[in-house]
């Protein structure tokens, strides 16, 4: 398969990037400011410039999104916007941009996280943006057939403990290459509208 990875060169990405690579895929790898693509996806004329430079694909994955942590008094509107264009509304613009340019019976697999259901101090932004990403989901997959859409949501993974530990207390790590077999069951398998939690 030719997959589309958004955020190839992150702690997840590589993981998800060197999974596939294994399994005979070729992996296109997408970044803010380097890779084999490089696009904002958070603009949506970057998304379509994109998939234009793309070519044929049988599968867009995403495994990095960004959002803003502080604590709920603080937040401000800008920030819940940042953190919804960063975590959610880029990712819902890739399969809704996507869609046309993926082969019928392609797939896209999208990332939520932990947060979704296992809330912390300073991270509602975050929560609210992950359960949109998987609201999306469970909606795409009524109108995608023959395409497939899924979700992973990872807990924090054990590489990234050192910058993210400390806002995750309590919440057990999972290595970065057992999130990556959510992403293969996703993209391999036959199932959607499934959020693939690895916890």
């Amino acid at each position: 398969m030719r997959i589309l990875l958004v955020g190839a060169a992150g702690t997840l990405g590589s993981a998800v990037r060197e999974a596939l690579v294994a399994r005979g895929h070729t992996v296109i790898g997408v970044g803010r400011s380097g890779g084999d693509l490089v696009a904002d996806v958070t603009r949506p004329e970057e998304v379509a410039r994109l998939y234009a430079e793309a070519g044929p694909l049988d599968a867009v994955a995403v495994t990095a999104g960004e959002a803003v942590f502080r604590p709920l008094a603080d937040l401000t509107a800008d920030d819940f916007e940042a953190t919804f264009r960063g975590k959610a509304l880029s990712q819902l613009d890739l399969v809704r941009q996507g869609a046309a340019q993926l082969a019928p019976d392609g797939s896209f697999t999208l990332v939520s996280g932990i947060l979704t259901e296992e809330p912390i101090r300073a991270g509602a932004a975050a929560s609210a943006a992950n359960g949109a990403v998987e609201a999306f989901v469970r909606a795409a997959a009524i109108e995608l057939p023959p395409q497939r859409i899924n979700a992973v949501s990872p807990t924090v993974v054990e590489e990234s403990l050192p910058a993210y530990g400390p806002f995750f207390p309590g919440i057990e790590a999972a290595p970065a290459a057992r999130v990556a077999t959510a992403y293969v069951r996703s993209i391999e398998g036959a199932q959607t509208g499934r959020v693939y939690r690895v916890w």
